[in-house]
């Protein structure tokens, strides 16, 4: 594996900031329903489901994910409609009722700050902000190429209404503003009965077990090889897959393949993980607290992320990642991939993890290093 050399400018592109987030108030096809009319989508990573040619993307290079938001006042709904890949909803501020189903009356439940939520796949789904007007939803979607989305029969026809058609390959069309209307068979019209009655339903109970509520979370408290280490000491909650965890007892709080792996990270002041890279792409995003992350072994820049910034770190790209705060944060941790994510780390943390009697075994796990293989032996 070839080192990844991240330059300042580089550095700089790959920080996307709460500032430099930009909302589309027109994403969707029913931005005129009332009650639907106020919401705001935002596309940090990929441009997610947006039908908007006139969405802001902060970072378009494929990262195997998309990762955007959805913010909207008290009381505002975003409409039915259900994915063809994984939708992840993870919230850091204020309450949403999520519901689902055809008609949305399957089942409901409650995301709050910190909670963590996996939508199945086809399965019409809704969410209404019961808390303040600052709630905030992160969402992490499936694959580079999400497909767009279906939305709910009465979606489509209560749009039509207010002048807003859906185009076969996922266009919106606003006749209002003056877009000429193709063929009616080119326009897309609502899901048929029969297709209908071929979704799958989910009880409350198994939409449950794909929460990963705040006040739920199980940490490690030594996921990684420098876990006892100065400089290491951070905590791993896996939520989505077995991501990056070396602790061979942890395991997620959801199976099922998405594409991507989430988790979170959580440490206190001058806690961390230390020098390591990993193949695959990773995203990090503050839900409180200060980090900095340090990329490169030669030649290294740093940045400082606040809540709601986040980073796209580069493959193959040496890190450290550090709680510089004064309090305990939370850092939400995205990995594409449905496999395991294994971490290569610094010699020098090899050497003193060896020296505290630890080691890595061929199985990716920390493990005794007396009782290692001389394969698996670096010192």
């Amino acid at each position: 594996m070839s080192d990844a050399v991240v330059t300042p400018s580089e550095l700089a592109r790959r920080t996307v900031r709460r500032s430099d987030f930009v909302s589309c108030d027109q994403a969707f096809i029913d931005c005129r329903t009332p009650g639907s009319d106020r919401k705001e989508n935002y596309a940090m990573i990929g441009p997610g489901v947006s039908q908007s040619a006139g969405q802001y993307v902060n970072l378009r290079e494929p990262h195997g994910y998309n990762i955007g938001a959805a913010a909207m006042p008290h009381g505002i709904t975003n409409s039915l409609h259900l994915h063809y890949t994984a939708e992840v909803f993870v919230c850091t501020a204020g309450e949403y009722l999520l519901r689902w189903g055809a008609d949305g009356t399957e089942g409901e439940l409650t995301i709050r700050a910190g909670d963590i939520v996996s939508v199945p796949t086809w399965i019409f789904r809704g969410f209404t902000n019961t808390g303040p007007d600052d709630g905030w939803l992160f969402t992490v979607l499936g694959m580079d190429d999400t497909g767009g989305i279906i939305w709910g029969p009465s979606v489509l026809r209560e749009a039509r209404k207010h002048g807003l058609y859906l185009t076969a390959d996922n266009q919106l069309l606003d006749t209002v503003a003056g877009d000429t209307l193709p063929p009616e068979a080119e326009l897309v019209a609502p899901l048929a009965q029969e297709h209908l009655d071929r979704l799958r339903h989910y009880t409350p109970e198994e939409m449950r077990r794909r929460v990963a509520a705040a006040d739920e979370l199980e940490f490690s408290e030594h996921p990684f090889l420098d876990s006892t280490l100065p400089g290491g000491g951070a905590r791993l909650s896996c939520v989505i897959g077995y991501g990056m965890t070396e602790d061979p007892h942890q395991e997620p709080r959801i199976f099922n393949p998405h594409g991507h792996n989430v988790a979170w990270l959580r440490a206190d002041p001058g806690q961390g993980i230390s020098t390591h890279r990993q193949h695959e792409t990773q995203t990090l995003i503050v839900k409180d607290g200060l980090w900095e992350v340090t990329l490169n072994r030669t030649d290294p820049v740093s940045v400082r992320l606040g809540p709601r910034d986040m980073l796209s770190v580069p493959q193959d790209a040496w890190r450290t990642v550090r709680n510089v705060g004064d309090e305990q944060g939370d850092l939400l941790v995205v990995n594409s991939g449905d496999g395991r994510v294994r971490l290569e780390w610094d010699e020098e943390v090899l050497k003193s993890a060896a020296d505290a009697g630890l080691g890595i075994d061929h199985n990716g796990y920390v493990a005794p290093y007396a009782l290692l293989p001389r394969s698996a032996r670096s010192w």
